[in-house]
């Protein structure tokens, strides 16, 4: 873990916590990889909000790729206002009152039926937006049903069986999203999936959408697989090709900078950050996050279970090992913290938000976004 996520930084020391940072360099890193992605095969790559909505680094980000894509009407809100590029969005069903804002300010609206599409299509492309549909190809490529599109029982995408011999004219696209956290591998059964159950419907359309889920920006992934799938299907369809990476963007770009506050008998240390309120994920997924300098359970002379202060019993972060014992005030940083955390945490037991900070190139730090009592009220 240590050789993954560097030495310990010494502005870990000094940051109020708990704080997430997201370093400005490690953001760059990511994103000429995916730029690097799009320059060879004329594929377009958007931000997927729902993972990384630090807008602080939108002009960044929108400096190397094409946009994002929103999950609703205050992403592509916050798409517009911050980035200004091109803007999609996806979602399982709208509501009436979503559809004219959406199409005034949307490049692409993607429909998860047909029976959507037909209520909405009029209204979508009134505003000039491209109109398409999800679909479901039916191919499991991962073991978590919970983040599985393709999972028996999916609300998610239309399947073949319920396609009409012929897309109705205003439909300019398909959408496919069934992966997570995965390699360019997964893609291409997906994708094998896709031509053999909707690849008739390709020729004529302007774009094919392969979604999110691709870890583009991991260190193993297989960047020449990815890159000859789209080149395939540009070449074969004469479509545009989207990808919408979420995680690839901020992919190891963060860090949560946490203080211990109780060391137990027991082993059990209490930080003043929580697994259920500031790292969702961890629970839900559920996963044990890197943290900075440390190992496993007994590999180190020191082991503890590190716990967060809410009420909740199995508010519990993972088990690690030290070099040296933890005590009240020690601090410890977890790592890749940038994604589906501050898009996803809460105040659960009125717990405070972690601070938002930001790390340039030469290692200043600078707060972006504090939390404090109003913020907890505000919600109730």
């Amino acid at each position: 873990m240590t050789a993954q996520y560097g030495a310990w930084r010494t502005e870990w020391d000094v940051v109020p916590t708990p704080s997430y940072l997201v370093y400005e360099d490690l953001l760059t890193h990511n994103l000429r990889i995916l730029a690097g992605v799009a320059e060879r095969t004329g594929a377009k790559v958007l931000l997927a909000q729902k993972c990384f909505s630090m807008y602080y680094y939108y002009p960044l980000i929108g400096r190397y790729l094409a946009g994002t894509t929103a999950s609703g009407i205050y992403e592509a809100r916050l798409s517009r206002e911050e980035m200004g590029k091109e803007n999609h969005v996806f979602k399982p069903a709208y509501e009436e009152t979503e559809l004219a804002p959406l199409a005034a300010i949307c490049d692409h609206i993607v429909f998860n039926s047909f029976a959507q599409w037909e209520r909405f299509d009029a209204a979508a492309r009134a505003g000039g937006a491209s109109c398409g549909i999800r679909i479901n190809p039916e191919c499991s490529t991962q073991e978590h049903a919970i983040y599985d599109p393709c999972a028996p029982g999916s609300r998610l995408g239309v399947k073949i069986a319920d396609f009409p011999e012929e897309l109705p004219a205003g439909i300019d696209g398909l959408h496919f999203h069934t992966l997570c956290e995965q390699g360019a591998d997964a893609l291409a059964v997906t994708l094998a999936a896709v031509e053999e159950k909707f690849g008739r419907y390709l020729r004529g359309l302007k774009w094919l959408n392969f979604g999110g889920g691709h870890h583009i920006t991991r260190a193993d992934y297989d960047v020449p697989l990815l890159e000859s799938l789209v080149r395939h299907v540009r070449e074969t369809y004469d479509v545009a090709v989207y990808l919408e990476p979420g995680e690839a963007v901020a992919l190891n770009a963060g860090f949560l900078v946490a203080s211990v506050l109780d060391v137990r008998a027991d082993g059990n240390v209490i930080l003043n950050t929580s697994a259920a309120c500031h790292m969702p994920d961890v629970i839900e997924m559920p996963y044990r996050p890197p943290a900075v300098g440390a190992g496993a359970a007994g590999e180190k002379p020191y082991t503890y279970t590190l716990a967060g202060p809410t009420c909740l019993a199995g508010d519990t972060i993972g088990t690690y090992s030290f070099d040296a014992p933890l005590a009240p005030g020690a601090r410890v940083a977890f790592g890749d913290m940038a994604i589906y955390t501050m898009v996803k945490n809460n105040t659960f037991n009125g717990m405070p938000l972690p601070h938002i900070v930001a790390v340039d190139p030469a290692g200043r730090w600078e707060i972006v976004r504090s939390f404090g009592y109003d913020d907890f009220k505000a919600r109730l």
